[in-house]
């Protein structure tokens, strides 16, 4: 049998199924209302559909999009659903999905500025870019000790910081000789779960990281944070690192900078800031008090790929001093010297990362920023509060609901009166039912389900509707009885 004499597909393919794959993304854009939030499969479903073995013969590209639609979308939890309102989103837009595509089509991979001068000086202009438009503090722009990177994620962001942290306390030797075995890391009890990974992937342990008390808004208490490092210090530990939060996960608490920040100078602690979704509201002159502090931070991160309309993964990451940072991670193998980096006059964004290659992120993040400008950002972000802090009103006017947590942006903690496993029911019916999808945490003890307005399409009519499901769902559970719905809450 005579050999193809090539298996890539053409330019001429490519176009034509090119074509294919943004009508399919534009039709699913029109239709995400419709499908059901969540996956409506059993675990092993998808798995068992798909062949057990690789094709041996090339198939048609048509077949392809056949199974994705047939196969693969049964199985899609639906994010850029205007109906999903759990964790915090993961929303995309047209100039990101675009900018994306244009990102894989030239395949950079940008680890030096040598390897696509581009890659980096744009990377570098969008973040300083972002110093502006979020009125974070001047020295994290890259005109003077400090500059921005895009990492994949807040967890490596939070990774980087601690890392610098750990480096500099020792005076840069844990490199070299192996980390000190004293050195401790301080975080809220509502802190991320990625700082309990930073400092088992960097060595500190879990014994040394210390979960401070909050207070009745969830924020971390600054006299129980000085407290546990005099202790620390009496005990011989070494104090080193601060992570706080701007926005945290459960309940979108804030982390009083300017009190947490004068604790970390006069003991000389990194304090790392993490803006997680929250600080995309800094775009609005209104919402920067979130940010009350920030100057006291020696790093800084939040997440477009969360509340600014560009796709997963894109973690934007300040630092103060991007020495400290760079002299913390850079290795300089032979074969990645080159008269650029030898210069000095060049970014080499590998030395401000965990891998080696880069993606070219900043390209979707520039698109984003150039389509909607700060103008409409700034609408986006306050139709979005506006609508939580609606369905946080229709709580509070409501006999059978009740807020569990304070309401600042865009995060309503919520639960119904008749107790924890009522509420697991509840969320567990609305969940499955497709027509919405909730996440929930524990707050003081209590179940608690959490609504989150971010979704790039989500408007009035969704959040309405949520509503209504809540209230039709809650009504019908409690209607089948205690066996239904769990003991009430006394």
């Amino acid at each position: 049998m005579a050999q193809p004499t090539h298996y890539h597909m053409s330019p001429e393919e490519f176009r034509v199924w090119g074509h294919a794959v943004v009508d399919w993304i534009a039709a699913y854009q029109r239709r995400v209302d419709s499908l059901p939030v969540t996956a409506q499969v059993e675990p092993g479903r998808i798995l068992a559909r798909l062949p057990r073995t690789a094709p041996e013969r090339g198939e048609p590209f048509r077949a392809l999009l056949e199974d994705f639609e047939n196969l693969i979308l049964p199985g899609i939890t639906h994010w850029q659903s205007p109906h999903f309102f759990g964790y915090f989103p993961a929303n995309n837009s047209g100039p990101s999905i675009l900018g994306e595509m244009l990102a894989a089509g030239l395949g950079v991979q940008g680890m030096l500025w040598a390897t696509s001068p581009a890659c980096t000086e744009l990377e570098t202009r969008v973040l300083d870019w972002l110093v502006e438009l979020l009125g974070l503090p001047a020295h994290f722009a890259s005109g003077g000790t400090g500059g921005g990177v895009i990492q994949d994620s807040a967890s490596s962001a939070a990774l980087c910081a601690l890392l610098a942290a750990r480096e500099r306390a020792t005076g840069f030797q844990s490199n070299e000789q192996g980390c000190d075995g004293n050195l401790v890391a301080y975080a809220s009890t509502q802190a991320h779960s990625s700082i309990e990974k930073a400092v088992k992937i960097a060595g500190l342990g879990r014994r040394n990281l210390r979960l401070i008390e909050v207070d009745e808004r969830f924020a971390l208490r600054p006299d129980r944070l000085a407290g546990q490092i005099e202790r620390d210090l009496a005990e011989g530990r070494k104090p080193c690192f601060v992570a706080a939060t701007v926005g945290t996960t459960s309940s979108n608490g804030f982390d009083p900078l300017a009190r947490i920040g004068p604790i970390c100078r006069q003991h000389g602690l990194w304090l790392h800031v993490d803006g997680a979704m929250s600080g995309t509201a800094a775009v609005c002159p209104e919402f920067r008090w979130i940010h009350a502090g920030l100057e006291f931070a020696d790093s800084y991160c939040f997440n477009p790929h969360k509340w600014m309309f560009t796709n997963f993964d894109c973690d934007c990451f300040f630092v103060a001093d991007r020495q400290a940072l760079i002299r913390t991670l850079s290795i300089l193998p032979e074969y990645l010297r080159n008269q650029a980096s030898e210069s000095g006059r060049v970014i080499d964004y590998r030395d401000w990362q965990i891998p080696l290659g880069r993606r070219f992120r900043a390209l979707k993040l520039w698109f984003v920023i150039r389509h909607y400008g700060a103008e409409g950002l700034r609408h986006h972000i306050r139709r979005h509060v506006e609508l939580a802090q609606r369905f946080a009103a229709w709580i509070r006017e409501s006999p059978d609901f009740l807020l569990l947590a304070p309401v600042p942006l865009n995060l309503v903690c919520f639960a119904h009166k008749a107790g924890d496993e009522f509420n697991r029911r509840l969320l567990d019916r609305v969940n499955r039912s497709g027509a919405m999808f909730l996440t929930h945490t524990l707050l003081n003890g209590r179940y608690t389900l959490r609504l989150c307005v971010g979704q790039t399409q989500t408007d009035e009519e969704h959040v309405a509707r949520a509503w209504d499901t809540l209230r039709q769902t809650a009504a019908s559970l409690a209607a089948e009885g205690p066996t239904a719905a769990g003991p009430a809450t006394k």
